[in-house]
């Protein structure tokens, strides 16, 4: 882990087209006219195998003239250098500020000759990111932070999509940078209308971008020469599309990126079978859209159910392959996601809920109420599938404790940090899905119920005591998250130890009136012996042939 960084988070991620590498971070958007209740929502699952999720607090602060502000690489924790700092930050907990400003990313890579490394080049993607939010009351704001610093100080990441929200507006940025041949970085960003939604997960997501429409799109004044100049594109500036130029799609980020959002987009929007043949590689496919408008209007518990998906009820089912069918319908395939067989390459399904997450939100902006009210960063550690989604406010003035970095981290276990809770719980039903994941669910859903029954409550009080006492609303507010929080570990760590008594060693103990059976004498009960699925005995037996079949015995 860093031991100087912004934030305790390090997201390993490698992208480089065309290479078989784990393709991380999702994140799925709404408008506010495309939610229930009007809201603005971003999510987010920063998915990374050397991920500790943790949640931070910067508070705000004011700045002396000539203070500098230390730059280190998110994922690497790598001394880039300085900038100058500005009069007054803002405080930020995890991805969402007191402004209610939400910012996340998800690595597509592009062109690796376009990568900046050079000493020259200060800001990499993820400083971009909580500078920005430290510096931010809008997301255009935002927008004009972020272009602004790789302008002046250089850009050294890979390609990066960044999704940018505040209470009335969210929009998606996407960079790419020079390769070192000139500071900074090309760039376009398009406002989502509002009353669609959008997404995207590892691939670069705008194509086609309207020239003279700067209330909905913003980019760099170079984004086309520079591709002329490169040598990439020799069209027409109309017909410039911004990913197919520097980030080209292939098979890999298809099916293991662009799949992830057509299966947010199936959800809630008929005839997306359209873009199948897009998302299969075929050639001439129409190119599938960023945004769509959906069929009905989304609340955020379903975009917290969306971050769970598995492609269940598409061509890309993961509980119905033979990975799951043989194995008690796991959704889940490790790495690495290609492999061989007879000389032929094949792959994994890559699916928004994966198994190597640090940590996952549902980000919620809402116009109508106070700042300090408004912003609530639903927030979960581990599997977004089996995390709970937990309401932290965006005023709130410390974090809880089960959230923290202290004395454990990715390779220190610590019963009461939720991150390892969660990975208890997750990592026994990797492997009886299907038997455990009811149990799951059951407290599961009994939290994020009674949080979303709460929200309304909570909401009410704290617009009373805002108009009264601002301190007391967000002291009102830290307690609550605080205290949420470290309920919903408590609950999950009584779950974890829970599975592991009723399904150990293969055998399911029996429960009655809300207890593990006893007989009559006070002793267990004999357990239930649940098997295996008979999909799992037909491919042992086709493998094994008569190794193992009853015989009668000869005589």
């Amino acid at each position: 882990m860093k031991t100087k960084r912004l934030l305790s988070l390090v997201i390993a991620m490698t992208a480089t087209l065309g290479a078989s590498y784990t393709w991380a971070c999702t994140n799925l958007l709404v408008g506010k006219n495309a939610s229930t209740d009007g809201s603005t929502i971003i999510t987010y699952a920063a998915d990374s195998h050397t991920l500790y999720g943790d949640l931070q607090y910067l508070p705000a602060a004011d700045h002396k003239p000539g203070e500098m502000r230390e730059i280190r690489d998110w994922d690497t924790g790598k001394f880039h250098g300085y900038i100058p700092e500005v009069a007054h930050t803002y405080a930020v907990v995890g991805n969402i500020n007191e402004h209610q400003v939400t910012i996340a990313e998800s690595t597509f890579g592009g062109r690796e000759e376009l990568a900046d490394t050079t000493a020259d080049a200060i800001m990499d993607y993820g400083s971009l990111i909580y500078v920005a939010l430290q510096r931010s009351k809008t997301a255009r704001e935002a927008i004009q932070v972020m272009t602004s610093l790789v302008e002046k100080y250089g850009y050294n990441s890979e390609g990066e999509s960044f999704s940018i929200g505040d209470p009335n507006e969210i929009w998606v940025l996407e960079m790419m940078g020079k390769g070192g041949k000139e500071k900074g970085a090309v760039w376009v960003a398009i406002r989502i209308p509002d009353d669609c939604i959008a997404g995207h997960a590892n691939q670069s997501r705008i194509y086609k971008f309207p020239l003279n429409d700067k209330q909905n799109c913003l980019y760099s004044k170079d984004v086309i020469s520079f591709a002329r100049k490169m040598g990439l594109y020799n069209g027409k500036d109309a017909d410039f599309a911004f990913s197919a130029v520097y980030a080209p799609s292939s098979f890999d980020t298809l099916r293991g990126c662009d799949a992830r959002v057509w299966s947010y987009f199936n959800r809630f929007k008929a005839g997306m079978d359209a873009y199948l043949p897009f998302i299969n590689g075929k050639k001439g496919a129409t190119v599938m859209p960023l945004y769509v408008k959906p069929d009905r209007k989304l609340s955020v518990r379903d975009l917290q159910e969306m971050m769970r998906d598995h492609f269940e009820g598409t061509p890309f089912d993961m509980t119905k392959d033979p990975g799951a069918t043989n194995w008690w319908g796991v959704p889940y395939r490790y790495r690495p996601m290609d492999f061989k067989v007879d000389g032929e390459a094949y792959c994994q399904e890559r699916a928004i809920a994966t198994q190597q997450t640090g940590f996952v939100f549902v980000s919620q902006m809402r116009s109508w109420l106070p700042r300090q009210v408004g912003g609530v960063i639903w927030f979960g550690v581990d599997d977004a599938n089996t995390a709970v989604f937990v309401p932290i406010y965006c005023c709130i003035t410390e974090v809880p404790d089960s959230y923290r970095v202290g004395k454990a981290d990715l390779y220190n276990f610590d019963f009461d940090a939720a991150f390892w809770v969660n990975n208890l719980i997750a990592n026994q039903a990797y492997n009886r899905y299907s038997l455990m994941i009811g149990d799951i669910r059951k407290v599961q859903k009994g939290l994020e119920d009674e949080f979303e029954q709460n929200q309304p409550v909570v909401d009410a009080r704290a617009v009373q005591l805002c108009a009264t006492n601002e301190a007391e609303a967000v002291e009102y507010l830290t307690n609550y998250s605080v205290n949420t929080a470290q309920d919903a570990t408590h609950r999950y760590q009584k779950l974890a130890t829970y599975l592991f008594v009723k399904y150990l060693d293969g055998n399911v103990k029996k429960e009655k009136d809300g207890e593990f059976e006893r007989n009559a004498d006070g002793m267990p009960v004999s357990p239930n012996w649940p098997g295996y699925t008979q999909e799992y005995y037909n491919t042992i037996v086709k493998e094994s042939g008569d190794r193992l079949k009853v015989r009668e015995i000869e005589k």
